[in-house]
């Protein structure tokens, strides 16, 4: 027998996830040169106004501290941070963003903004408001569950 899981909602939520993260991708690495990875490690940077261990880079993006130590290699090499070793621990690098990644950030925002238009354009204004709304209150629902993995991590 042929399952049908296109309306559950891990499914539905991965799927969409999937093709959002694609189209991103492949417009963030045509218009400025960067990779949805790289563009997320330069978001979780922008979120704090305290530099981040690699440890810490790792850690809040679920990768591990092999892939984000890639990353930062090729982010410094082009630029877009700067790697300093940690006055509190010599064995870690602070991260932080160099001045050039703002301008990164507000591109890679515009495509996301582009990629929400296109995949919502079939949606009126009030129904947008109640799925962003119903996402977020599926999202809090998750987060406070007990036992929940993700509870451990900062909210996002």
């Amino acid at each position: 027998m042929k399952k049908d899981f296109s309306q559950r909602l891990g499914f539905l939520v991965n799927d969409v996830a999937r093709m959002f993260g694609a189209q991103f991708d492949r417009l963030a690495r045509e218009r400025i040169g960067l990779s949805r990875a790289q563009c997320r490690v330069l978001g979780e940077l922008a979120r704090d106004e305290e530099p981040l261990s690699q440890a810490d880079l790792a850690q809040r993006m679920e990768l591990t501290p092999m892939a984000i130590g890639g990353l930062c290699e090729r982010l410094e090499a082009g630029g877009w941070i700067e790697r300093r070793p940690s006055a509190a621990d010599r064995r870690a690098y602070e991260v932080h963003l160099a001045p050039n990644a703002t301008k990164a950030l507000e591109d890679a925002m515009a495509i996301s903004d582009d990629i929400q238009a296109v995949a919502l354009a079939d949606l009126n204004a009030a129904e947008k408001t109640q799925l962003m709304a119903l996402l977020g209150r599926v999202r809090r629902t998750l987060l406070e569950s007990p036992g929940n993995v993700a509870t451990k991590r900062q909210d996002r």
